[in-house]
């Protein structure tokens, strides 16, 4: 049973097609309110067109969409008042200097925190009086970033906000995010391509293949149940074994390794012994699942 009174965002069988193309295919999903929410897909997968969704761009074909309960396209001021949303390519005015575009967001915003936007002014070193035309692409993704927090949403929205950023970026982004957003009982919806990025922040995870939701869950619990279980033969194999249940199985010759969700499938007795069993990460369990689905 789905708890919708805790969703943040709550989606149900949610489609869309542009033209011959199917962008999104019976997508459910609820977000609850608080911590980080992760969502993981390789490029084409979807997850803009379900964000442009979230923001009220795109009314539902099928399906529905609710915000903080309500419809995101006819209550757009409603709910993008309570919204922070930074894109990959932040789109700025590149004729204003970094305080006047702190100044002009402001006004959109009753609950814009000066003390707060100067205190993450500081902590990412942008220069206020800076054109933004001359910032790099880590400072313009730091400023963007800037701009959806300082009026404290009760819902920030990065989509692939750290692509193509270097590590340093990379960490500083998610560092601000978390320290400032989920530690305070906010919620946080980011979308990336980056497993590892997702592993490190996120406490609850979806996964989205060629438009559908092919796995979601808490990230610990989706951790605990997938297991990567090394087995090897006495002679060399030509094909990998089969083993019934199996999200993947690689490997060559004697040593295989099956990918695996434990509570779905028990090795038979294939003639080989078990060497190796351990967890896997986020990005092996995602690889594993979308690889079996074709």
């Amino acid at each position: 049973m789905r708890d919708l009174t805790e969703a943040v965002v709550a989606i149900t069988n949610l489609s869309r097609r542009f033209g011959w193309k199917a962008a999104l295919t019976e997508v459910s999903l609820d977000v609850p309110r608080g911590g980080v929410f992760g969502l993981v897909g390789e490029n084409g997968a979807g997850k803009t067109t379900l964000i442009k969704h979230i923001l009220g761009l795109l009314r539902a074909e099928s399906g529905t969409v609710r915000v903080f309960g309500s419809d995101p396209v006819s209550k757009t001021v409603e709910v993008l008042g309570r919204i922070g949303y930074l894109s990959e390519q932040p789109d700025l005015p590149d004729w204003m200097r970094v305080h006047e575009l702190l100044r002009y967001t402001q006004a959109f915003y009753p609950t814009w925190d000066s003390q707060y936007a100067e205190q993450l002014r500081e902590q990412f070193g942008l220069d206020p009086t800076a054109l933004v035309r001359v910032l790099s692409k880590g400072q313009r993704a730091k400023l963007g970033l800037l701009a959806a927090q300082a009026h404290r949403p009760d819902l920030l929205l990065l989509d692939e906000p750290s692509s193509g950023l270097d590590p340093v970026v990379r960490r500083d982004i998610l560092e601000a995010v978390i320290r400032t957003v989920s530690d305070e009982g906010r919620t946080v919806f980011f979308s990336s391509h980056l497993l590892d990025e997702i592993e490190r922040v996120s406490d609850r995870v979806a996964m989205l293949h060629q438009g559908g939701v092919v796995l979601s869950g808490s990230l610990d619990q989706i951790k605990a149940r997938h297991r990567r279980i090394t087995i090897r033969f006495e002679t060399q194999l030509a094909a990998p074994p089969r083993v019934p249940g199996a999200l993947a199985v690689t490997g060559t010759g004697r040593e295989w390794t099956v990918f695996c969700d434990s509570t779905r499938v028990h090795l038979p007795d294939l003639g080989a012994r078990i060497v190796n069993e351990d967890g896997a990460s986020l990005n092996e369990i995602f690889v594993a699942t979308v690889t079996g689905r074709g």
